[in-house]
């Protein structure tokens, strides 16, 4: 099993930045990418940007690009930068991982989530 916890959630201005940290502790070994999800009230999950183990292979949402910026190692430890936030950036965050190298696709474990409040 791997366990996630995030932090770094908070109250933002637009146009404000935010950094989420996700740090991955258990069997990690058996990850190969992590990454970040994201679920605003009324909507469901989606994805925001990944990164993987081998080679920091990143991808993002089109919505973020640009904007955000994911680091780490992609197996114990991901970063997620959030610059010139918007409102509709207003969700819970949710740190993914995968022994898989699409945890977009294919999510093995989550974290508790963290709340992204961005105020216009």
């Amino acid at each position: 099993q791997v366990q996630l916890v995030e932090s770094g959630g908070g109250l933002v201005q637009a146009g404000g930045s935010l950094k989420l940290s996700c740090a991955a502790s258990g069997r990690t070994f058996g990850v190969y990418s992590m990454g970040w999800f994201r679920q605003a009230p009324g909507k469901g999950r989606e994805f925001v940007a990944t990164i993987t183990r081998s080679e920091s292979r990143t991808k993002y949402a089109d919505s973020v690009k640009g904007r955000f910026t994911i680091s780490g190692d992609g197996k114990s430890i991901v970063y997620l930068q959030m610059n010139s936030l918007r409102p509709e950036d207003t969700a819970d965050y949710y740190c993914a991982a995968a022994s898989s190298i699409r945890v977009d696709r294919n999510p093995d474990y989550w974290g508790q989530g963290t709340q992204v409040t961005v105020s216009s």
